[in-house]
């Protein structure tokens, strides 16, 4: 169930996202809180940093810093974590994830929930419209971003 926190840390993932897209970069924005807490925001930076993994939840993560714990935190994110965020989820025991959409890229929510991750699926127009404007525009980059092979 969303709450009005996860409505507010959601935005601000959101509005990462929306930075991204604006730097020419993949529309990926990442919140980590706990509670009503705001510990780190972050964006899929790939493209302005020339860094592979500089994705959404692993720039949020790094813009964290070393944390104790994790077990009462919640990681909000435009769009469905991709198999390295996910694992990295796992890695540190984030419990919960609010996912913007998982309308145009389905994730691994699956994977997740099997390892006992709360996945609370929001299906944010704003996240939706934004990645489906990204995916149409730009799809080469899309297809980089998510290491699909464009030679076959």
């Amino acid at each position: 169930m969303l709450t009005e926190t996860d409505r507010k840390f959601l935005q601000i993932a959101y509005r990462e996202a929306l930075a991204g897209f604006d730097e020419g970069g993949c529309p990926i924005g990442s919140v980590l809180a706990e509670g009503d807490r705001l510990i780190a925001q972050g964006r899929n930076q790939r493209v302005q940093r020339g860094d592979p993994i500089a994705h959404g939840e692993m720039d949020c993560l790094r813009k964290a810093g070393r944390q104790r714990s994790y077990r009462k935190m919640t990681l909000y994110t435009s769009l469905s974590p991709c198999m390295m965020c996910a694992g990295t989820i796992v890695q540190f025991g984030i419990p919960r994830v609010v996912v913007g959409e998982n309308v145009n890229f389905g994730g691994n929510e699956d994977f997740l929930r099997e390892r006992g991750v709360e996945i609370i699926l929001a299906g944010d127009r704003d996240c939706i419209a934004l990645m489906q404007r990204f995916i149409e525009e730009k799809p080469e980059l899309w297809a980089e971003d998510i290491a699909e092979d464009q030679e076959s």
